[in-house]
């Protein structure tokens, strides 16, 4: 921010940079609001669960109930938000939000909350995810330009990390001195803030959608184009492959150690805050620091996400805990701001959400199945190995990436793909200046 005036004897006030417009700050105001509800409300649902009665095969399968609407309704959810005004689709998912998450609020501080009535709820949300995540990812990549978009989405990484950090902490402390219930209805609230603050966005300056052949024809144009860039689908089949085993060491096996050895849901909501504060770290980095080889050093980032599932194994103290959280979370948003940065620089603008929706799907696609088999596995390995064979996945996975030529050579140009013909194929994006 810089103090300037607008003409001599005017009072100096503050204005946003010239890559801050109107939708990039509601943007960013609605992703805090969300960002501090939803990272307590993860360790809310886990923690309602287990007071209820319930073990680790039912944390599981809570989580699970999320994510399955989410991989089902993810493809839909981007071809609709690449026909319809986004803003709307956004405004909808949200006022979706609101509602399960109320009524999931309400189902536990009436006490005794059943499983199938708290799966239902989070499928609810789930479903709201699915519409919501293309959307939105569309909205924010095409609301920037220039040589400055990765600055803006490293500030805007930083904004909403740094909420996350607040959720987090304030999460576990809450749900330790007042109960999950609480913070979930603060959940569902931040909910109906961030809906009214989306629906105040701008979509005048997206040109009109060519007609098309419907809903399938927009589908399988969005596939063209995903399976058109190797670096693309290669990275999204890592992480279809790796987020399944975070999501079980974060979502199941990370309450469960904190419950045995870490002294309950605080200790636990400051070592997400740790990882949050990281994140938050990495995306001050970035507003700095614009490596050429994008998805090459990115990718070098995503190895120390072995290292939570690590710790958890050992476990390590838990001071020790929360500088490796605080470690993985700086060098994982390095690899999401060089991700966006990728997107919005070889992606056309009319295909940004179709193409969200295929990685978004492929990167939660197997949640369901990882969520669901948590339980088993841990039943049947114990906690620290199925906690040790989540390090040696991440790490397997990540090896193999590197593999891909466009993952290691695919480099930073100055001129965004909005001022290319966005009808240009991918090796004509290439043979202009895309791969080193």
């Amino acid at each position: 921010m810089t103090s300037t005036s607008d003409s001599p004897g005017s009072p100096a006030r503050l204005r946003r940079p010239a890559w801050a417009g109107r939708n990039y700050s509601l943007l960013t105001a609605a992703a805090i609001v969300t960002s501090l509800g939803a990272n307590g409300s993860l360790i809310a649902a886990a923690f309602a669960v287990l007071d209820a009665g319930g073990d680790a095969g039912d944390v599981g399968l809570v989580a699970a109930a999320r994510t399955l609407p989410l991989v089902l309704f993810l493809l839909v959810g981007g071809a609709v938000a690449d026909r319809f005004p986004r803003h709307r689709v956004m405004v909808a998912a949200n006022t979706l939000n609101f509602l399960s998450q109320g009524a999931f609020a309400a189902l536990v501080l009436a006490g005794q909350p059943r499983l199938w009535q708290m799966m239902l709820l989070t499928a609810l949300g789930g479903t709201g995810q699915a519409f919501f995540s293309p959307a939105a990812e569309g909205m924010l990549l095409s609301s920037v330009s220039g040589e400055q978009a990765g600055r803006a989405f490293a500030v805007f990484r930083m904004a909403m990390q740094g909420a996350a950090l607040g959720g987090a902490a304030l999460g576990g402390a809450l749900v330790a001195a007042v109960g999950p219930g609480w913070v979930l209805a603060v959940d569902a609230a931040a909910f109906a803030v961030a809906g009214t603050l989306r629906s105040f966005l701008d979509v005048s300056h997206v040109p009109p959608r060519a007609p098309g052949g419907g809903m399938l024809a927009d589908l399988r144009d969005g596939w063209r184009e995903f399976t058109g860039r190797p670096w693309l689908w290669g990275i999204v089949v890592q992480f279809s492959i790796a987020n399944a085993v975070l999501g079980a060491a974060d979502a199941v096996y990370g309450p469960l150690v904190a419950r045995n050895s870490l002294g309950g849901p605080g200790p636990w909501g400051l070592a997400l805050a740790a990882f949050g504060a990281g994140t938050a770290a990495g995306a001050l980095l970035m507003t700095r620091w614009k490596p050429r080889r994008l998805l090459f050093v990115g990718t070098l980032c995503i190895f120390p996400l072995a290292l939570p599932s690590a710790a958890l194994a050992v476990p390590v103290p838990v001071g020790v805990l929360y500088v490796v959280m605080f470690v993985t979370g700086v060098t994982v948003e390095v690899f999401g701001v060089s991700w966006m940065t990728a997107l919005h620089q070889e992606i056309p603008e009319e295909k940004l959400s179709r193409v969200s929706a295929y990685d978004w799907f492929g990167s939660v696609s197997l949640l369901p199945l990882a969520m669901a088999l948590a339980g088993p596995a841990e039943q049947a390995f114990g906690l620290g190995a199925a906690l040790w064979g989540c390090a040696c996945v991440i790490v397997v996975v990540t090896a193999a990436v590197l593999l891909v030529p466009d993952v290691r050579n695919l480099t930073r140009r100055t001129v965004p793909v909005t001022e290319r013909p966005a009808s240009a194929s991918p090796d004509a994006e290439r043979s202009a200046g895309g791969l080193g």
